[in-house]
């Protein structure tokens, strides 16, 4: 990140040995994120040099998205006997990452900043983006020594929903195409979506199908020249964890660089940039291209209010919406 962007993006920058990250407070953005390679220190996270190409790219770089991330159809939710119509910021048929202005589109305030560690919080008011009540929300980065943990927390005065994630574009390599990037998710089973990626309320099992991540494998699933693309909840359990468990595994086949995911979410967002590029010049000037960049998001399911046997993102008041998610970094 350049002087001019830390002097006006209120851009927070952690290090714990060869590990550095930058964030930014708009969003609770994760900017920037150093890792060790086989060719030494790298840069593995999409991102700009200015805030203005933050706001409007639209791929929700680096942000913490919510209250509720991932699709819900139509918008539409029902909670304690009544009705609620959210915001539709997709194709003004689904409601998004929480709306079109969800978390990942507020200033967050900067509780806390030390040498490794950044504490954000959010109040969202009653009836942000079609929401009942009140929530106030904790985003909490911290590095270790070999691994970036993300803590997420949210309360609230009414029933409502909440299901934070964090959305980085990985790519192990620095650059390039990430499809040849080897992944490992150990889940046996997934949801399946329909044309508007909505979930049908199927959990459909990976046996025989490029779905299967349990076996360390390419993203790339080229049969006759075509892909299969991925933007599709894994399930890793029913119901949140009480300790973090592995959730995926991705290693970059050029840089030698690997990273674990471990969670406390029951479910796994596994998209592979197949929108991709946007159209603002990437960090340095670079320019994006079409899979150009992983996304592995642990939450609750999509669209779960329409699925009673979905891992659900109902918060009541008196409870403690609680997410704990460990980015683990080695070189092979």
């Amino acid at each position: 990140m350049t002087d001019s962007m830390n002097a006006c993006l209120d851009l927070l920058t952690i290090r714990n040995g060869e590990l550095s990250a930058s964030v930014l407070a708009y969003g609770a953005t994760l900017a920037d994120l150093v890792v060790p390679t086989r060719d030494g220190p790298r840069s593995i996270v999409l991102g700009f040099d200015n805030l203005e190409a933050y706001k409007s790219h639209g791929a929700f770089f680096g942000a913490i998205v919510g209250r509720c991330a991932n699709r819900i159809a139509g918008g539409k939710a029902t909670l304690g006997g009544n009705d609620y119509q959210l915001d539709l910021n997709e194709k003004a048929r689904t409601h998004l990452h929480g709306g079109a202005g969800g978390f990942f589109a507020r200033n967050w305030h900067v509780e806390r900043h030390d040498e490794t560690s950044v504490l954000l919080s959010l109040m969202s008011p009653d009836g942000d983006q079609g929401y009942p009540g009140e929530v106030r929300a904790s985003c909490r980065y911290t590095l270790g020594p070999d691994r970036l943990v993300v803590e997420l927390r949210a309360e609230t005065n009414r029933e409502t929903l909440v299901n934070m994630a964090a959305h980085p574009y990985f790519n192990l390599n620095g650059a390039g195409s990430a499809l040849d990037h080897r992944l490992m998710i150990p889940a046996q089973a997934y949801t399946p979506v329909d044309d508007a990626s909505i979930p049908t309320g199927e959990i459909r099992q990976v046996d025989g199908t490029a779905f299967d991540f349990r076996a360390m494998r390419p993203i790339r699933n080229e049969v006759r020249g075509t892909h299969t693309g991925y933007d599709h909840n894994f399930v890793l359990a029913l119901a949140p964890f009480a300790k973090p468990q592995l959730a995926a595994r991705l290693e970059g086949e050029m840089s030698g660089a690997a990273m674990e995911v471990w969670s406390t979410e029951p479910g796994l967002q596994f998209y592979d940039g197949g929108s991709l590029p946007v159209a603002e010049p990437l960090r340095g000037g670079a320019s994006s291209q079409r899979f150009g960049a992983v996304c592995l998001e642990p939450q609750r399911f999509p669209d779960a209010v329409h699925h009673p046997g979905f891992a659900g993102a109902v918060l009541r008041p008196g409870e403690i919406y609680s997410q704990v998610t460990e980015f683990r970094f080695s070189v092979i």
